[in-house]
């Protein structure tokens, strides 16, 4: 029993001793001292990539989505300008022909057709619709050929000419209808018909079919195409320059053979109108000039010929 407080003074100097410790614990923080902070995490350092290395796969992927396609809206009308030579509102159809001004506007165009009317001037229609007064064309093409407007030597308004050969020499031509009261020797290259009249053959007048021949030399100025002028355009060819002097040989005696024909006729005109005591009778000196006069054909005929070759020799030796 003598125990009992003893047990109770070790029980009491316990339980203040815990408390003093938990007091001493629990008591105020110094102001000066830092709160303290837990040690930073160690950064991951990331290997720089490498040019050569591919993309992630991810990346791939995202590449490769296309992007959202637009949302369609309604087409704006385009209105495209009429191009250069051609005619607003003209044919459809595939250009056949030509027709160029002096302005330097060329028409590519179906139809061409030449209007003659019987009062005011000529023109040129263009796919049934254009008209083209011929003061302004420079050239056009029909179904017939190629035609160019110029004006001829000598002349003082414009022509229309048909070309016929292209070449270094290039050839046109004329046709026209003459009369003709008294026979008269033709000249080269025209055809006539009329009286007893063909190609010059002086028998009679009347209307004859002429076709006057011109040329022009590299696009030049058109030039009457006679032996002189030639002789002067093909001066770099010699066998041009033989063909055409063969060509002067046969002019020379044509001319002779009209003036024999002609003499022969005449005199044989007056000794038949002449009275005589057997009554009148024709001249054998008649009779005697027609051969005489048609040797002239021939002769016209091969010069003719040699002119044509002599030209075509030069357009293939250039």
């Amino acid at each position: 029993m003598r125990m009992k407080p003893f047990f109770f003074v070790a029980v009491a100097l316990l339980t203040l001793g815990s408390g003093a410790a938990q007091a001493q614990d629990d008591g105020p923080r110094q102001l000066g001292a830092p709160p303290s902070v837990p040690p930073p995490a160690p950064r991951r350092t990331e290997t720089p990539r490498q040019l050569s290395t591919p993309p992630a796969a991810d990346t791939v992927r995202r590449a490769a989505v296309p992007a959202p396609a637009p949302t369609p809206t309604s087409p704006t009308p385009v209105y495209a300008p009429t191009p250069p030579g051609q005619i607003p509102g003209g044919s459809t159809r595939a250009a056949r022909y030509q027709v160029g001004l002096k302005t330097g506007m060329v028409y590519n165009v179906y139809d061409v057709e030449v209007k003659n009317p019987l009062f005011g001037r000529s023109y040129l229609l263009l796919d049934g619709q254009r008209r083209v007064e011929f003061d302004e064309v420079g050239f056009y093409d029909d179904e017939t050929g190629h035609y160019v407007r110029t004006t001829l030597p000598g002349a003082s308004r414009e022509s229309t000419l048909r070309r016929d050969k292209t070449g270094r020499i290039s050839l046109y031509s004329i046709t026209s209808t003459q009369y003709s009261p008294t026979p008269y020797p033709g000249r080269y290259g025209s055809i006539g018909y009329g009286g007893f009249g063909y190609g010059g053959y002086p028998y009679g007048g009347g209307y004859r079919t002429v076709k006057t021949e011109y040329f022009s030399k590299d696009n030049g100025p058109i030039q009457n195409l006679t032996l002189r002028n030639l002789a002067l355009a093909t001066t770099d060819n010699a066998g041009a320059q033989q063909l055409l002097a063969d060509a002067r040989r046969y002019q020379k005696a044509s001319l002779a053979s009209y003036a024999v024909g002609g003499g022969l006729l005449v005199y044989g005109l007056i000794q038949t109108l002449r009275p005589t005591d057997t009554g009148t009778s024709i001249s054998p000196f008649v009779f005697a000039s027609i051969p005489v006069l048609i040797v002239p054909i021939i002769f016209q005929s091969k010069q003719a010929n040699n002119q044509r070759q002599a030209i075509a020799l030069y357009n293939s030796a250039q």
